[in-house]
């Protein structure tokens, strides 16, 4: 980009900001003539994109004959505009027109390695080839993450200041094998003792830095190929033995074909553990696991041979009760809860309890697909867990739902970039379960002296790393302390070059971070990955 492109940009981003700043109306002439002296100058200076789309901006407005323009409207209309302009933040215009394309295929692979200059690297390498990568350097965070991530390859460093790529993988072991995540090591190191060791642990591959990035990312493809169709031909969940959830499409399939014959009514429940959470943080993951494990094993012996018990995933559960009206299903589950609750298990010394709760539906009606039985289902599910747990609630009792709050912040101190990520957050669906409110906050201290954050809800924040008053580390920290912290949901945005401050970001629990410039539709899909946290 020459002078003469730069100045230009930079010209429009002072005008966007002072008519953002002064927070009045603005005269129609005077956007007409902020768009005519664009759309002349642009395509002078080989800025055609956005020269052309000025011009059409342009006979808009010329059609419009609005006489003044409020701010927030005039910079909804002006987004494209604003996103060009914006290209050291937002990344590439050309990207600005694609459709944003996210889908359950995409590849996940979990990154650990300590040396923030190639994490940041291989990152960026992974995410150009389409793969949704969550990067960390703790033993603590790569452990959370691989339970909540289930990736479909696990690329680990050998040697690590804290810890070693081995002590994570000895912790991972069990759970590595029945999950069948394909695991790469890393390593400077390739003498033929610590290659064994890595083969030994589960390793699947083993790479010698300085890596071949070609060929790394050839055979890091071949893993991840090979454990999508793997997973394309099991019909049970790994850990638990309960069917999967693709099974479950052909399963509701025969029912609804089954009712169309015989009209028997079918029933789907959704059944989800209570407190699931308590039980890792307290006991540790793979405590969480042998629950899991107990749960599935106890509904297989108690449930009848025609029903089918799915992993839905996490600690949600769905059950399918072939030839069963609403009223017995509830008979049914109120049965299997009264008993489950009584089990005992045992961490160490230490014995607890554990219930679930449940919303289940009727199916009497071959239109009803599997999602609308599921959102039914769910909504019932929802009002019991509200109303204190441990129950069974039909969906005729949940048709008025009160949609759970989720609160989506975005601090930064860039009013322009605060309004495109609104502008984002606001399009993204979050399912029926959710009302969604949106705040923006310039700096962390107005964040922390708003009302907005004291509730109970769940929280997803956009925090920029440079702020002048208290910058992004600061507000990640702050939240980190609190009490609450569990609540909070957070993507650091960062500098290229601050490597420190991603590693910091990162040692304090950010959930993800991403680097100026950005994708504002990579940034969408790395909120669609993160949203599964929030339940």
């Amino acid at each position: 980009m020459d002078k003469y492109q730069i100045a230009l940009l930079a010209n429009v981003r002072k005008q966007l900001q002072e008519w953002t700043d002064q927070n009045e109306e603005i005269p129609h002439e005077e956007v007409y003539r902020f768009l005519h002296s664009i759309s002349g100058t642009s395509a002078t200076i080989g800025l055609n994109y956005l020269g052309d789309r000025s011009r059409e901006l342009m006979e808009a407005v010329e059609k419009n004959q609005k006489k003044t323009w409020d701010y927030a409207e005039l910079n909804t209309f002006l987004l494209d505009i604003i996103k060009i302009c914006y290209q050291d933040e937002i990344q590439s215009a050309e990207d600005i027109n694609k459709p944003i394309e996210i889908s359950e295929q995409t590849a996940n692979v979990l990154l650990v390695d300590d040396d923030l200059s190639m994490l940041m690297y291989l990152k960026e390498q992974f995410e150009k080839q389409g793969w949704y990568v969550l990067a960390t350097a703790s033993k603590e965070k790569a452990i959370t993450a691989f339970y909540e991530l289930k990736p479909d390859c696990f690329v680990v460093d050998v040697h690590m200041k804290d810890c070693t790529g081995f002590d994570i993988l000895s912790f991972l072991r069990d759970k590595t094998k029945q999950l069948f995540v394909p695991i790469v090591m890393m390593s400077v190191d390739n003498q033929r003792e610590t290659r064994l060791k890595a083969f030994k642990l589960g390793a699947d591959d083993f790479f010698v830095k300085p890596l071949d990035m070609e060929e790394s990312l050839l055979r890091i493809g071949h893993h991840i190929e090979r454990k999508q169709m793997f997973n394309s031909y099991l019909m049970f969940d790994e850990l638990t033995g309960a069917y999967n959830r693709t099974y479950l499409k052909e399963i509701y399939s025969q029912q609804l074909s089954s009712y169309d014959r015989l009209k028997d009514p079918f029933c789907l429940a959704i059944l989800d553990l209570d407190f699931f959470k308590r039980i890792n943080d307290r006991y540790g993951h793979l405590m969480g696991d042998r629950v899991l494990q107990a749960f599935v094993e106890y509904m297989k012996h108690e449930i009848r041979p025609t029903d089918h018990i799915f992993r839905y995933g996490g600690e949600e559960f769905i059950l399918l009760l072939p030839k069963t009206n609403i009223k017995e299903a509830e008979t049914v589950l109120n049965r299997l809860l009264d008993s489950f609750v009584k089990k005992v298990f045992t961490h160490q010394s230490t014995s607890f309890y554990c219930s679930f709760s449940g919303g289940v539906v009727e199916v009497h009606n071959t239109e009803w697909p599997l999602e609308k039985a599921l959102h039914q289902a769910d909504e019932a599910l929802y009002i019991a867990k509200e109303s204190g747990r441990q129950k069974i609630v039909a969906s005729s009792e949940s048709k008025l739902v009160k949609k759970r709050t989720l609160r989506m912040a975005i601090i930064d101190d860039d009013s322009i970039i605060r309004t495109m990520l609104k502008e984002l957050l606001s399009k993204i669906d979050v399912g029926d379960r959710y009302e969604v409110k949106i705040e923006v906050f310039k700096d962390g201290i107005e964040f922390f002296e708003s009302q907005w954050i004291h509730s109970s809800d769940q929280y997803f924040v956009i925090l920029d790393g440079m702020m002048p008053k208290m910058d992004g580390l600061e507000v990640l920290q702050k939240l980190r302390q609190n009490k609450r912290h569990d609540q909070y949901t957070v993507i650091m945005l960062t500098s290229r070059n601050s490597e420190q401050d991603i590693q910091r970001a990162l040692e304090l629990g950010a959930d993800d971070y991403m680097t100026k410039p950005f994708k504002l539709m990579e940034l969408e899909a790395r909120v669609r990955h993160l949203m599964k946290k929030v339940k």
